[in-house]
């Protein structure tokens, strides 16, 4: 994550990034599936069921609909719009996870709610099933204040964490957790970290599904977030299938794209050698899957189907 030291200070002071910023307008915009679950509770509930299933590949929900990128960014463009047409000469700039902007930072700070221990945002009305949005504006406007914590003495999330990446309370160490290594990681998985990966091919949702708070979690008003045929209790062996005019097919317009084809089956690998030694699914199947990307031509998806191979 090198972007985060290359661009310094700019992340934690806005006008260094937007020359003229005097104020920043923060909003969050809920992605939980229509179709999710009511009752409180039994959407988690579910989730975690995920993880009983080895053959089956968990896609982080966030990621299972359109890329919340374009979604949020071009909401947040409209209501920039729709301000301008109250203010004289607004000079404005909206963000969604697209630039060095302390996202999580500036929410709480602007009273969306509070940093749970597990370093993402918690609202007492939503959980932390949402995205985050910016404004940056040339414009003062009356700050909003902080509002206190409420995580108190619960610590379920550093428990629950597959590979202890929340290292202490508000402290993750990126480097183990399986967000960043299934997304933002370019190159092999750590050898000592795959088998704690699970069945997890893209994200992890474990601090998110274990917090009490998201019994709150709100669906979302938006078809863009429901989920795509494929994306959500798809066996292993079918996702490992996929040619890259496949992937590029089934991932356009959402965020599992950007990964590439490679990256996506060497996450796949990773969970199918899971599946092989926890001695629980279709050993033939699987190896037969395995086998026929032995000679892919790229080096990393074949370290990784030999490892899934080995015994």
């Amino acid at each position: 994550m090198h972007y985060m030291a290359a661009h310094g200070l700019k992340r934690a002071r806005p006008a260094e990034l937007i020359p003229g910023t005097v104020s920043v307008i923060t909003a969050r915009m809920d992605y939980l599936p229509a179709s999710t679950p009511a009752r409180p509770g039994d959407w988690q509930a579910m989730e975690l069921s995920r993880l009983e299933r080895p053959a089956e590949g968990i896609v982080s929900v966030y990621a299972r609909g359109r890329d919340y990128h374009k979604v949020m960014r071009g909401r947040l463009q409209k209501l920039s719009e729709r301000i301008g047409e109250q203010v004289t000469q607004l000079g404005h700039r909206a963000f969604t996870d697209s630039a060095p902007v302390l996202e999580a930072e500036l929410a709480a700070r602007s009273g969306q709610g509070w940093r749970g221990k597990h370093t993402l945002l918690l609202n007492r009305e939503a959980g932390s099933m949402f995205f985050l949005g910016e404004i940056y504006v040339d414009i003062a406007l009356p700050p909003s204040a902080p509002v206190t914590p409420h995580c108190g003495s619960c610590h379920s999330c550093i428990d629950v964490c597959p590979t202890r990446a929340i290292i202490a309370p508000y402290k993750l160490d990126a480097r183990r957790c399986i967000s960043y290594l299934t997304i933002e990681h370019a190159g092999p998985i750590p050898l000592e970290l795959r088998p704690l990966m699970g069945n997890r091919i893209y994200g992890c949702d474990d601090c998110q599904l274990i917090c009490p708070w998201n019994k709150f979690a709100q669906r979302s008003a938006l078809p863009d977030f429901d989920e795509r045929r494929g994306l959500g209790g798809q066996q292993l062996v079918t996702l490992f299938s996929w040619s890259e005019e496949e992937f590029l097919r089934f991932t356009e317009g959402g965020p599992i794209r950007r990964i590439g084809h490679e990256r996506w089956l060497r996450n796949i690998a990773v969970a199918m050698g899971n599946a092989l030694r926890g001695g629980l699914v279709d050993d033939a199947a699987i190896r037969a899957s395995l086998q026929a990307r032995a000679d892919h031509p790229a080096e990393l998806v074949r370290e990784h189907v030999l490892w899934a191979l080995s015994p």
